[in-house]
């Protein structure tokens, strides 16, 4: 692996699928996207979940080489492809022999990108906000395979084979490369190109439908969650109607990963860890492989599930990336992203980071994983390094030790790896859903009706309600943000929403703070304070803003609905009228593109006064408003 770093990716040959010579992207302008098409996309299926599939070989005279793209139509720029070819492969010190899997994410290149395909909207008003396609990065999932292998002249067959989406399933796409890669890397591309017809054929990701994907002769099932899915929901059921043969293997998630498992060297310092991803604070973390690092990367950003992880995070990243230079640069201040590397090197280049987090190969110390050390940033030092967690926070929240004792005599009592993930998970989301419940509303009103922190059967379950009961609830703090529903009326603009006044929810705190549902203590105000400047809660707060201005949007065309349009109409002018008509049309758009959420009736009723309103015009201006 020592040539990696000197050569460059270069296309070898034109493999499976490969454009003719007058249109090979090496030749032609930089294109951005997938080419255009006759209405009836071939590949509209496929692209609902992958965007397209690489090979990436080495080759010994050119280094890593993209060897093949397919389908053939879809276009990388160069910039993508040098991306492509370096992540796909481990880098010379991690060592990897045999077979390996892991992540990356690389951001798009070549400016905006045409539609992939056509039902996007449904599936982005019904996934969750963690779950939403990438609309400016690629994922990559990587099958490497390195042998010793006599037959070629550097002595090891090296190939990786690839899956680029925008969809963040690491879980369903790891699984379904370690069903295709290992049958490709003997029969090489017809085997390929028959499981890209078969995912061709799969149905469209759709939230809340449990789907059969039928792949080389195995059916893997999958349930794609919802918005309003319980956040520990049970694994999906095999359908029993449809008996199928062979029995389907059954993923019990799309996208979650063995946490306990990937964060075992740091368990000791979760608390401080979910903090770091909280405030969206810069971490390196170093790893002795690309799965280490990929993985724990993908944790980390998991922890704050339900919110949606708003920083950039990369699972693996090189020295060749094309944001190597924009990462590491001295000038400014390291930016909002989690790095996952391998390379000894980013130690010293990323020395004025504030915090890195060194993970060494993995060893049990007892009966628990030996934990990495808090250190602080002085003591790193360029050449062997030894594992920790370099900086110089301070957690405002006080460990959690009952959870520490939970997971050491689950390991003691050999509970199965599913059990310990489901504690930690537990514990995360309510530490998660601790800090936002505040936020959303300053009371705690119980199924049953009672307020505050009194008794009652179902107390200690609240973090298991689905998700939207903290969104729909009564005495939200946002809520308390939306004008009243009384002065939306259907004739004038509706009132503005008032601003987000950081003072006055922190004096709510007292009587309505996370002490409510977390038996966790510390400076909650302080963590309060940090969150509002960063990343996070930007973006959090813009999502439930533009939430509240489609409710109040959707307000007041139900007003307009229940008003008496006739009666208005009569002292109105034409110009008056005609307005009306572009506006309840441009309304009835967008609901309709689920974008308001609104009732079925109520489109029904804008559509039928959108009819009533024109038939009420002289017949030049309807000839004008509808067009034979």
């Amino acid at each position: 692996m020592d040539a990696l770093s000197r050569a460059g990716p270069r296309r070898v040959r034109r493999g499976l699928g490969a454009p003719p010579p007058e249109s090979d992207p090496a030749v032609a302008p930089p294109s951005s996207g997938r080419a255009a098409r006759a209405p009836k996309l071939p590949w509209a299926r496929f692209s609902a979940w992958l965007e397209c599939v690489c090979v990436v070989t080495f080759d010994l005279e050119l280094g890593q080489a993209l060897e093949l793209v397919y389908p053939s139509d879809f276009r990388l720029t160069d910039k993508e492809k040098s991306s492509i070819c370096y992540l796909s492969f481990p880098d010379s010190h991690s060592g990897c022999l045999g077979d390996t899997q892991f992540s990356f994410r690389i951001r798009q290149s070549g400016g905006p990108r045409s539609p992939w395909h056509t039902d996007d909207g449904h599936y982005s008003s019904r996934a969750p906000v963690s779950l939403q396609r990438e609309p400016a990065h690629y994922f990559g999932y990587v099958y490497f395979r390195q042998v010793k292998d006599s037959s070629m002249k550097r002595g090891y067959f090296q190939k990786s084979l690839v899956l680029v989406s925008r969809l963040p399933f690491v879980r369903l796409f790891q699984a379904l490369l370690s069903l295709v890669a290992p049958e490709y890397f003997d029969k090489l591309a017809p085997c390929l190109e028959a499981v890209c017809n078969e995912i061709d054929q799969w149905p469209a990701p759709t939230p809340g439908r449990t789907l059969n994907l039928p792949v080389m002769g195995v059916v893997v099932q999958v349930h794609i969650p919802t918005r309003v899915d319980q956040p520990e929901s049970s694994p999906p059921k095999q359908c029993s109607q449809e008996n199928l043969l062979p029995a389907p293997v059954v993923l019990t998630s799309v996208h979650e990963l063995d946490l306990f498992r990937c964060l075992q060297p740091v368990l000791t310092h979760v608390q401080t860890l979910w903090e770091l991803m909280l405030l969206g604070e810069p971490l390196v973390v170093l790893a002795p492989s690309p799965t280490v690092s990929s993985e724990m990367v993908l944790a980390l950003t998991s922890c704050l599930r339900p919110l949606k992880f708003c920083c950039d995070y990369r699972p693996y990243f090189t020295i060749h990336d094309s944001e190597f230079k924009e990462f590491t640069t001295r000038t400014q201040a390291p930016p909002n992203v989690v790095l996952g590397v391998t390379n000894p090197f980013f130690i010293k280049t990323l020395q004025h980071w504030p915090h890195i987090l060194r993970i060494g190969e993995p060893k049990m110390s007892g009966d628990l994983p030996k934990q990495v050390k808090l250190k602080k940033p002085s003591r790193l030092k360029t050449l062997d390094t030894k594992p920790g967690l370099y900086t110089a926070y301070t957690a405002h929240l006080h460990r959690d030790k009952v959870l520490l004792k939970r997971l050491l005599k689950g390991m003691q009592k050999k509970r199965p790896a599913d059990v310990q993930s489901a504690l930690l998970r537990r514990h995360l989301l309510e530490l998660t859903q601790s800090f936002i419940f505040p936020l959303v509303r300053p009371g705690l009103r119980r199924r049953g009706g009672a307020e505050g922190r009194g008794g009652g059967k179902g107390r200690g379950r609240w973090w298991l309600w689905p998700w939207s009961l903290f969104l729909s609830r009564q005495e939200h703090y946002l809520a308390s943000l939306m004008p009243l529903q009384r002065s939306i009326t259907p004739w004038k603009t509706p009132p503005q929403i008032r601003p987000f006044r950081q003072d006055d929810f922190l004096r709510s705190l007292k009587h309505a703070g996370p002490q409510l549902t977390c038996i966790l203590k510390g400076d909650w105000l302080g963590l309060y304070r940090r969150f509002f400047k960063s990343p996070h809660f930007d973006g959090w707060y813009r999502q439930r803003h533009k939430e509240m201005a489609q409710k109040l949007e959707a307000l007041h065309l139900e007003a307009i609905c229940e008003a008496n349009i006739e009666a208005w109409m009569k002292d109105k002018s034409e110009v008056e009228v005609v307005d009306l008509v572009l506006k309840l049309r441009e309304k009835l758009v967008r609901a309709q593109a689920h974008q308001l959420p609104v009732k079925e009736e109520t489109l029904q009723r804008t559509q039928l006064y959108i009819q009533t309103v024109i038939s009420s015009l002289p017949k030049d201006l309807q000839a004008v408003l509808c067009p034979p």
